[in-house]
């Protein structure tokens, strides 16, 4: 009745694989890993993503912050991934707080990798 419920924030969904990994290759969606370095160093990570630690994503997504990184605009569509889509959620939810318009999560590096997307080590 008063929508007290509903949240001004944009929702986060989740992509297939296949889509993101064609929506990057086209430049419109950015891709960002946010796994630990000890489990990039290990497999890799998406070619032409970012790679940012769930625990910093808050800083370098955010505009204001003096540690924010230039590639990250809240007004481009990015896509998340981790091991296994946990961290990501949390990453997509970070995100949509900061007021990115449009989130996705992709699920684990596994799934970027079926869905036949290139990987960099």
């Amino acid at each position: 009745m008063f929508g007290f419920s509903r949240s001004s924030r944009p929702a986060v969904g989740r992509i297939s694989p296949k889509e993101a990994v064609a929506r990057h290759g086209k430049g419109e969606l950015t891709v960002i890993d946010v796994r630990d370095i000890s489990e990039v160093r290990a497999s890799g990570t998406a070619s032409g993503g970012i790679h940012v630690p769930l625990m910093r994503l808050a800083m370098v997504a955010d505009p204001r912050h003096p540690d924010h990184l230039p590639q990250l605009d809240p007004a481009r569509p990015v896509a998340l991934f981790c091991a296994a889509g946990g961290r990501s959620q949390m990453g997509c939810e970070i995100l949509a707080k900061l007021g990115y318009a449009e989130v996705y999560n992709i699920g684990g590096f596994g799934d970027w990798c079926a869905g036949g997307g290139k990987v960099a080590r």
